[in-house]
């Protein structure tokens, strides 16, 4: 027993080692970026600076959280076929993103997405809307991954109890707002890129070591899962095919990963960071290809982790289904493997919640200080970065204490409310502001708004929050909507509620403005004066 503790103990410090390893190299690297954060358009969109291959590696970074990471490894593990169905959810969305939105965002808006749904409507009540959807989407999608992250760094590092998770939480945040602080969104996305080519290289080589254990033939591997998992992970309806409510629950969370993607505001900012729309394409298809290996490296790692570790060791760990990739890590590689997945899942958490951060700070102070508040007339563009940066540190102790509360509970709701608010609220008035003329400001209320109110009505009256004992409350009992993503009905009525709040508002739509709104998305003529400050 004493020595498995000194092993325990060594393990945590090498991975505390790696940590701070990683730590060190992303500040230096964001004090340097500080150097050349000066404006608005340095702190906001990085002066424009990144060519789309260094931006597609970025959003890659900001797309794959721990939960895509971690939690899709362990889906595979247990349920296989419909585990991987995540990852073809999230893959495809990105067609939509790359055909719908990517070109058209970058050259009609400036640094936020209420830039582009305010272009050709009531100025200040659709930027409040589009900013407050903003922080729903950002908040929620960064209370899971600080909740997230002191579960999942405690149990990579070994802490134990509730008071040292939530130390960890704290080191999380506070990293956090200093990358934000410091290196604005330049300085973020630099993190972002070693972040993406970490978790990329690391998921390599483990899919690279394991397929080695089976002679680099991957029909074995399968076998071997089907061996000790059951025919059933090779199958689908592990997961989902037990009834047809649950059938339903996964059509719903398809729809919204699908739909949602294009919507988060996170990934959207991202492609103000390129001089051109043809460097906002470029960053798509980089971001495409790598994700799309991404999840291929996943799915090897998922049966991997069924075969090797078995599911009933992966279900008994600490972390649940979290753990697969870890657990896999030290299986084939040993504690120097082990230490490098933490170190590639520390980075994970660190580089999303900061993108998540510069993106609600800069919603607040861009949408709402500037352009709500102060009309637009700022003179003094170093005070809207100021507001910035208060925000950011508003927004990060905020979710330190969130984090905290919401600490071994179940968080997966807030990830699928992030995206479901974010197909529901933001995708339909994102659309409808780019290709339908007749769109005006009512319309625009009502699908934000409209969209915002159902889609938190239907998460708190769903299975996810109670009536489950896998719900945030397993206790109570108040559900009643079957469905724990309300991506199906959300996202239909919220498209629909666009379309009657324009056709029965008195609103007239700005044809003027559309036209020229219609000629700077498609041709981005006019798009380079946007960024003009």
């Amino acid at each position: 027993m004493a020595a498995e503790g000194a092993d325990t103990a060594q393990n945590r410090w090498l991975n505390i080692g790696i940590f701070a390893v990683f730590v060190a190299i992303t500040l230096v690297i964001v004090f340097r970026a500080s150097r050349t954060t000066k404006t608005a358009s340095d702190y906001y969109a990085a002066g424009h600076a990144f060519t789309g291959p260094q931006n597609g590696i970025a959003i890659s970074g900001d797309y794959l959280s721990a939960a895509s990471f971690l939690g899709v490894t362990g889906a595979i593990a247990v349920y296989g076929y419909d585990g991987f169905l995540y990852s073809i959810g999230f893959l495809v969305a990105w067609l939509v993103a790359l055909l719908l939105v990517a070109e058209l965002l970058r050259n009609t808006g400036r640094y936020t997405m209420a830039d582009v749904l305010s272009f050709r409507m009531r100025e200040r009540p659709v930027r409040t809307a589009a900013s407050l959807s903003t922080l729903a989407v950002t908040f929620f999608y960064l209370l899971a991954q600080m909740a997230g992250a002191g579960g999942l760094i405690a149990l990579l590092l070994g802490i134990t109890g509730k008071g040292g998770q939530a130390i960890v939480i704290f080191v999380v945040g506070a990293l956090m707002i200093l990358y934000v602080l410091v290196g604005g969104m330049r300085g973020t996305t630099w993190v972002q890129i070693i972040k993406a080519a970490l978790l990329i290289a690391g998921t390599f080589v483990m899919t690279v070591w394991v397929l080695g254990l089976y002679g680099f033939n991957l029909s074995e591997l399968l076998g071997s899962a089907a061996d000790s998992v059951g025919q059933k992970v090779l199958n689908p309806g592990a997961q989902y095919g037990k009834t047809g409510t649950s059938k339903l629950d996964f059509i719903s969370l398809g729809v919204a990963l699908v739909l949602g993607t294009a919507g988060l505001p996170h990934v959207l900012m991202r492609f103000y960071t390129v001089p051109t729309a043809k460097e906002a394409r470029r960053s798509v298809v980089w971001a495409v290809w790598l994700v799309g290996l991404f999840y291929l490296f996943t799915l090897v790692l998922g049966y991997a982790a069924g075969a090797l570790v078995g599911p009933t060791a992966i279900k008994a760990a600490p972390g649940g289904v979290n753990s697969a990739a870890p657990l896999l890590a030290l299986q084939v590689g040993g504690p120097l493997l082990l230490g490098f997945i933490s170190a590639v899942a520390f980075a994970t958490i660190l580089a999303v919640v900061a993108g998540l951060t510069i993106t609600a700070s800069a919603s607040f102070a861009h949408d709402i200080y500037a352009n709500v508040i102060k009309k637009g007339t700022v003179d003094d563009k170093q005070q809207e970065v100021k507001v910035a940066r208060i925000t950011a540190v508003v927004i990060g102790v905020v979710s330190i204490l969130g984090g905290i509360a919401a600490n071994g509970q179940n968080v997966a709701f807030l990830v699928a409310l992030a995206f479901a608010v974010a197909a529901s609220a933001n995708l339909p008035t994102l659309l409808y502001s780019l290709f339908w003329k007749r769109f005006n400001t009512t319309g625009a209320l009502w699908s934000i708004y409209g969209g915002l109110a159902v889609t938190l009505a239907l998460i708190v009256f769903s299975p996810a929050v109670s009536g489950d004992k896998e719900a945030m409350f397993p206790s109570l009992d108040f559900a009643l909507f079957p469905l724990k993503n309300p991506g199906l009905v959300s996202i239909p009525v919220s498209f629909l509620l666009g379309y009657l709040g324009t056709v029965l508002s008195k609103d007239s739509a700005d044809a003027a403005k559309y036209a020229e709104m219609e000629v700077r998305a498609l041709t981005g003529a006019g798009a380079e004066k946007a960024t003009e400050h």
